[in-house]
């Protein structure tokens, strides 16, 4: 069967011609089908020219018909890394089928408005042929973008399932402790024979396990919006979130006379629940491990961002939670982040706490790309610190000539 060459490089010129006004037409059609808005759905120059890329790829495909499209062709990397944009957006799958449907309905009625047109003449045998061919292309690019979807989800769900059973152990082991001491210390000031001094010591173990499971309980709620659906999740200015975190412990910060300092920082969005838990638990644990022997004692809550060359570049933000509090010693740093680890156990007795919460921050940040760590400065106490990532250039622009680690100077 004779493949029709001339009317395939026509039309795959048209396409290259017009592949500006078929994107605008696919981004309308696809905005008024998501919850995203418009500018979201692709947020940067660099993803909005993968769809260029992607017609420029079936065009190719079409006028060559010797070619093949295989994980090694620009257009299905292309293809993958918009299923990869999708799933971190939050799509489900039906969305994304819809998304190529909808390209291929633009693409079909491009092709009949272009032969009517007159400019160019074909067969209907020709015309067949030629749509099969980009047809075809089209399933090829569906399929890449729909497995690297897929693919991710499923590393996504594998991942929840095994912070599920890590985070069911403690939570488990947490409460049972908790409620433990609570029963006991509650029992025994019932009993009469009980001196007075005893008994406020009891009373005093009640309201610090409360307060703890008070605070498993927040940990819990935070990671279960963190968990939701990222279009369901609520994203405020890292500011706005700072106050909620330093409203939450300014009686506990009072009561140990302890001032909350917090920076200028950059305007940028942040998921509010992540970045609530995260600064609760730093600033907690600044709060309960400062130095009873300094006149001042203080936290400081500052942040940066730094943001990569080019109009493509990922971005990191990083937020620092420094204190003049009594460190932690040397031996003990490596194994801070790990769960039911308390680096004061065997030296501070009177301060209540379960090792969980710098788990909690570390798991929470690395499950949406970042990280955390601690600093510990010559000078003393020390900088506990976690980052997001973000591919917004409009952050940069919020953030700023701030470069990352200008806060710790």
């Amino acid at each position: 069967m004779t493949y029709p060459r001339l009317l395939a490089a026509s039309l795959a010129d048209a396409l290259r011609g017009s592949r500006e006004d078929l994107v605008a037409r696919w981004l309308e059609r696809i905005n008024a089908r998501v919850t995203l808005e418009r500018e979201d759905i692709f947020p940067t120059d660099e993803l909005l020219n993968h769809v260029p890329l992607l017609i420029d790829g079936v065009a190719d495909y079409l006028e060559h018909p010797e070619s093949d499209l295989n994980e090694s062709a620009p257009v299905v990397a292309k293809a993958m890394e918009l299923g990869a944009l999708r799933h971190s957006q939050g799509f489900d799958a039906y969305q994304i089928l819809k998304e190529h449907e909808i390209l291929g309905a633009i693409l079909c009625t491009f092709v009949l408005e272009t032969v009517d047109s007159g400019k160019i003449s074909a067969t209907p045998r020709d015309l067949l042929l030629s749509w099969q061919r980009i047809s075809h292309a089209l399933e090829l690019m569906r399929q890449a973008t729909t497995m690297q979807f897929l693919r991710l989800s499923g590393e996504r769900i594998k991942d929840r399932e095994s912070r599920l059973r890590r985070f069911n152990r403690m939570v488990s082991h947490e409460l049972k402790n908790r409620v433990g001491a609570i029963s006991g210390a509650g029992h025994l000031l019932q009993e009469p024979w009980l001196k007075e001094s005893e008994r406020a010591e009891f009373q005093k173990i009640i309201v610090e396990n409360a307060r703890s499971l008070q605070q498993l309980m927040g940990n819990l709620e935070a990671l279960s919006r963190i968990e939701s659906d990222s279009r369901q999740r609520r994203n405020v200015l890292l500011p706005q979130a700072t106050a909620e975190a330093v409203r939450q412990l300014r009686t506990q910060a009072q009561a140990k006379g302890i001032d909350v300092r917090v920076n200028d920082l950059p305007p940028i969005e942040v998921d509010a629940a992540a970045t609530e838990l995260c600064l609760v638990n730093y600033i907690s644990n600044a709060i309960k491990y400062s130095d009873p022997s300094k006149s001042e004692r203080w936290v400081e809550i500052s942040a940066s961002f730094d943001f990569g060359e080019g109009p493509g570049g990922s971005g990191e933000l990083a937020v620092f939670v420094r204190d003049n509090g009594i460190g932690v010693p040397a031996e003990s740093r490596a194994e801070l982040f790990r769960q039911f680890y308390r680096a004061h156990e065997e030296t501070v007795t009177d301060i209540d706490g379960s090792g969980l919460g710098l788990n909690i921050v570390r798991e929470t940040v690395e499950s949406l790309g970042g990280r955390a760590w601690a600093e510990f400065p010559e000078t003393g106490g020390a900088v506990f610190a976690f980052s997001l990532p973000s591919r917004r250039e409009e952050d940069a622009a919020a953030a700023g000539t701030r470069r990352l680690g200008e806060a710790q100077a």
